[in-house]
């Protein structure tokens, strides 16, 4: 298999502060194609929540503020179960704010889901053009959280058939 140097894609994605799913697509097309064998290996996956300026989130008083993403192969309308298999990686945070006035969480926990930092050895297969990160923040924050993926990447060269019908499986039904 004919693999290039690693490389990183970025994407950022507003959660609303609304309780409700968002989703932006990042294009793969550049890196993806299966019908000429090439497919994108994802090594890593980095996360960061914080404000529209990359700031930490503040949370309203004694209150709970929940982000949560997930990276998909397939285009979906809410949060799925970490089994679906359109799922590359998920997380989410938990910050609280334990005082009477707004301000930055007290206590942060992302000990909950998977959160991946890498994915061992051979990463993660990618063979469609276009993969989603979605999420949705809950209304304890102040402000509007942003998730933000940074995913190392490698492109590389499989069989046409391996390609495609690995391509298939990512796909919607």
């Amino acid at each position: 298999m004919a693999k290039t140097d690693t490389f990183f894609i970025r994407a950022d994605l507003n959660l609303l502060n609304l309780n409700t799913y968002q989703q932006t697509p990042i294009d793969l097309g550049t890196y993806v194609n299966a019908l000429e064998k090439s497919v994108l290996r994802i090594k890593s996956v980095q996360v960061s929540y914080s404000d529209s300026t990359g700031r930490s989130i503040d949370v309203l008083p004694n209150d709970v503020g929940v982000a949560q993403y997930q990276l998909l192969t397939q285009s979906q309308t809410d949060i799925v179960l970490a089994s679906d298999n359109a799922v590359i990686a998920s997380g989410r945070a938990h910050h609280f704010r334990e005082s009477a006035v707004a301000g930055l969480a007290t206590i942060v926990t992302d000990s909950n889901d998977l959160n991946p930092v890498t994915f061992g050895t051979d990463g993660y297969i990618v063979a469609v053009d276009t993969i989603f990160l979605g999420g949705a923040g809950s209304l304890g924050f102040q402000e509007e959280p942003f998730v933000s993926v940074i995913l190392e990447c490698q492109v590389e060269t499989l069989t046409t058939a391996k390609a495609m019908a690995l391509a298939l499986s990512q796909q919607g039904n």
